[in-house]
């Protein structure tokens, strides 16, 4: 009943179909933004005629495509009119038994039988402005609100790639792993290219202080990244960048703040009072990764 389809015979004219009308509709799923972020790797599982899609994004390793969610896209799924648990169960059991996994994220519309582990994710939805910064805690309101002297020399403005690219350079954490760095740049360069994503910079005394990076579409605005200058951490700037998108976007359009596993991180999104929803997840380590790589080329 679920079928797999490679990328060069999927019908994508049915696909986006699928995926604009259903209950779960995640823009990391929409084709471009897959393409890009998996460089065109993935397959497609689907039920009966494009009832149900489930994208699977994958790397090879020696010949063998392993199954791994790609930088920058936090969810993908099974995607279709209704949420159906049952459905969902076939899906996940076919995967399971046709693929070796490293990482795969379902959405947080997905439900299922089976107990998957969970991580969190941050979600404002449509809102007037001003009942959303009313439930701002108190904190983040503190953080908003700038001396006279910051306030009469700061302002926020849209900068080009390659001026966030140079800020990013310099303030990118982890810089050293530049192998992550040059994947992300890269990324965000052919989204930009797209024009799916743009850079919104705060700068104090015409300095560019903080920098974040925002996928936008129809439907959403997703916080990709943000960058910011340790040397004015008291500033607030972050806090500033992502009201202000907040504020320009939240009447009609859902504001994710893409998650985070890192603690300080996490209580920084939560400071904004959004709506947490948990989205299940499949992971395997190394050592199950291999075992499962064994057991493939026995029964070869």
């Amino acid at each position: 009943m679920i079928k797999k389809i490679k990328y060069c015979d999927i019908d994508f004219e049915k696909y986006n179909r699928c995926l604009e009308n259903s209950a779960q509709r995640k823009y990391s799923a929409t084709k471009l933004f897959l393409d890009i972020t998996s460089g065109k790797n993935w397959d497609l599982l689907i039920y009966r005629d494009y009832e149900a899609v489930m994208p699977v994004p994958f790397v090879k390793k020696s010949f063998v495509k392993i199954v791994h969610n790609p930088m920058l896209c936090q969810q993908l799924g099974i995607f279709s009119v209704v949420d159906n648990a049952e459905i969902n169960e076939l899906f996940l059991n076919f995967f399971k038994g046709n693929y070796v996994i490293r990482l795969y994220n379902f959405n947080d519309r997905n439900y299922f039988k089976s107990d998957l582990k969970i991580k969190r994710n941050y979600l404002i939805f449509k809102e007037d402005y001003q009942k959303v910064y009313a439930k701002y805690s108190p904190k983040r309101k503190r953080k908003l609100r700038l001396d006279p002297e910051a306030a009469e020399n700061s302002e926020i403005r849209n900068v080009s790639f390659k001026e966030a690219e140079f800020f990013i350079d310099k303030h990118f954490i982890g810089a050293h792993k530049t192998d992550v760095h040059g994947v992300f740049m890269k990324l965000f360069k052919e989204l930009a290219d797209n024009k799916l994503l743009h850079f919104s910079a705060f700068l104090l005394k015409q300095k560019i202080i903080n920098i974040i990076a925002l996928y936008e579409d129809q439907t959403t605005v997703a916080l990709l990244g943000t960058f910011n200058d340790k040397n004015f951490v008291k500033t607030s700037g972050a806090s500033l960048l992502i009201d202000h998108a907040i504020k320009t976007n939240i009447e009609s359009k859902i504001f994710d703040f893409e998650g985070s596993e890192l603690p300080n991180v996490e209580e920084f999104f939560r400071g904004f009072r959004p709506e947490m929803r948990p989205y299940p997840v499949l992971y395997y380590s190394k050592k199950e990764i291999i075992s499962r790589l064994f057991h493939l080329k026995k029964n070869l």
